[in-house]
């Protein structure tokens, strides 16, 4: 029997921390990409990772797709499918991957923020009708990563 079947081990209501040490040992222990993953439920690879993360919730079918792929029990489902709670920390993050978004963020947020408006208009690109991929690309200079975001464009309203 393994450990996350094991009635002593399984709480009566997981958290979202545990379905995702779950999701994380059985992709490690089966060596499955993320790409995999998402490719098996059908949805990108992007919003797979933050949903098995805990920042967004899947839906019912894919949740059950995702579970029997990693052969997990049938409540991590049900947990992959509520509401998140996205908290944010509230100091820079010092893990070096995330701290050079924040750094991305910091030198060129206002330029980000001017551009858009000079584009667009006053309004701002939303994180909710968004969409991201993350590529490795070669490149003589040395290999590059290319982070590529679209978020639908939303004008501030005037009353």
């Amino acid at each position: 029997m393994n450990q996350l079947h094991s009635p002593s081990l399984l709480p009566s209501v997981l958290t979202m921390e545990q379905v995702t040490n779950a999701i994380m040992a059985k992709k490690k222990a089966k060596k499955l990409s993320w790409e995999h993953i998402a490719d098996a439920i059908e949805m990108s690879e992007v919003f797979t990772t933050s949903a098995c993360l805990g920042m967004n919730s899947l839906p019912k079918a894919k949740a059950d797709t995702l579970v029997k792929l990693l052969e997990l029990p049938e409540e991590v489902a049900e947990v992959l499918t509520e509401c998140p709670n996205k908290v944010f920390p509230q100091t820079v993050p010092t893990d070096p991957c995330i701290y050079r978004f924040y750094e991305i963020v910091g030198v060129y947020g206002e330029t980000l923020k001017e551009l858009i408006h000079e584009k667009g208009g006053d309004g701002i690109m939303s994180a909710i009708d968004f969409e991201m991929s993350v590529e490795k690309v070669p490149n003589p200079k040395g290999d590059r990563i290319e982070v590529k975001m679209s978020g639908k464009y939303l004008a501030y309203n005037q009353w």
